[in-house]
């Protein structure tokens, strides 16, 4: 009997490990990218960067202002609009995006996107305000649901609200 609820007990937390999210990365480097449209007029352009699971991300860049478009594996695209949710100032996106992924056997799932979004709120100085946001996976809806200040624990936060993003509403421009 004692074999069988330790038995138990260890398919239960293997259950749940398997369930546990971790992180995965894409680089998003210019140099790292592949560059699909440019606007020498007006100096906008799309950068478009691997993902996971056949996930692929654009980085837009339009008026010294920047997003994220994620594009799913069967290409239909969702805006991100970090330059109407996240912040209207001038504004670049990080190095690296984040993706919070769950896995089942070999399968990897997306289930949320953290990028670093860094804002000069202040005209008047260099001084950048530097935003995480998190985006929801899922099949029916794919947009931002967080906006994490800086803080010292501001990561820890932001993967805490991705592993918890599913059920959240989308951020209202």
């Amino acid at each position: 009997m004692i074999r069988f609820i330790t038995l138990s007990a260890l398919f239960l937390l293997t259950a749940s490990l398997a369930q546990a999210q971790s992180s995965l990365y894409t680089d998003l480097a210019a140099a790292k990218c592949k560059t699909i449209k440019v606007n020498k007029e007006s100096g906008s352009s799309v950068q478009s960067c691997v993902g996971v699971a056949g996930y692929k991300l654009l980085v837009e860049d339009d008026d010294n202002r920047m997003s994220i478009t994620v594009v799913s594996p069967t290409g239909k695209r969702h805006s991100l609009n970090y330059w109407d949710v996240i912040t209207h100032a001038f504004s670049s996106v990080g190095d690296k995006a984040e993706w919070r992924v769950k896995k089942e056997g070999q399968k990897v799932i997306p289930m949320a996107l953290i990028v670093r979004v860094n804002a000069n709120e202040d005209p008047d100085s260099n001084k950048r305000t530097s935003y995480l946001a998190v985006a929801k996976i899922t099949p029916q809806s794919i947009c931002v649901t967080d906006k994490i200040k800086p803080s010292a624990k501001a990561n820890e936060e932001a993967r805490a609200a991705a592993d918890s993003a599913a059920d959240k509403p989308c951020l209202k421009e």
